[in-house]
């Protein structure tokens, strides 16, 4: 039997790019959106994230970072505009359901919390578990939530909000749980007449 070379849940990067799996923290993007979005006034949408996980896929982030560096300007296909990110939650807070401020969430006790940190059964939430080393919590993504954000606006920040990334192994389970997550069958709510 090999042994696998991944012997870690993170590494550190030194591309200079973001990838899949990047864990940034404290992220602070505003967005202008439609008035009708919003409750009150104002159309500036300021979003804090104090953790959030890259989801766009690795390729597609290579290929923008190496056209936007490649000083030709003919060819914009390879550029993305914004980049899939996931808000990751500390365990504690989440479980509690206070993850989101004025929100509140569903609660974890007992055997749910198992099943959540064992990313077993519950295919709404993904656990990623902490390095103090890292100064990475423990963490739990809830696949409901998610954001794209623009792409310049987070390279503008990048060396002030990349913390780490996830292997590549559990990177890839990441991805799948997500996807599946997104692709599965939603069954239409079928009102009494």
């Amino acid at each position: 039997m090999l042994e696998s070379s991944i012997k870690s849940y993170y590494k550190k990067q030194d591309k200079k790019r973001f990838c899949q799996g990047d864990i940034l923290i404290d992220v602070k993007v505003s967005i202008d959106v439609p008035i009708e979005w919003k409750q009150q006034e104002g159309n500036i949408v300021d979003y804090d994230l104090p953790y959030c996980v890259v989801m766009t896929q690795d390729c597609d982030l290579n290929w923008d970072f190496e056209a936007k560096n490649s000083g030709e300007t003919t060819d914009n296909d390879k550029y993305l505009p914004t980049v899939l990110v996931c808000p990751a939650y500390q365990d504690e807070s989440f479980y509690a359901g206070v993850h989101l401020n004025g929100w509140k969430m569903q609660e974890y006790k007992g055997r749910a919390i198992d099943k959540i940190k064992n990313n077993d059964e519950i295919n709404r939430c993904h656990f990623l578990i902490g390095d103090s080393k890292l100064q990475i919590p423990n963490l739990v993504i809830d696949f409901k939530h998610f954001y794209t954000l623009p792409t310049t606006i987070l390279y503008e920040q990048y060396d002030r909000v990349y913390l780490a990334t996830v292997n590549e192994l559990f990177r890839e389970r990441l991805s799948q749980r997500f996807a599946n997550y997104l692709a599965r069958f939603g069954l239409p709510v079928i009102s009494p007449e």
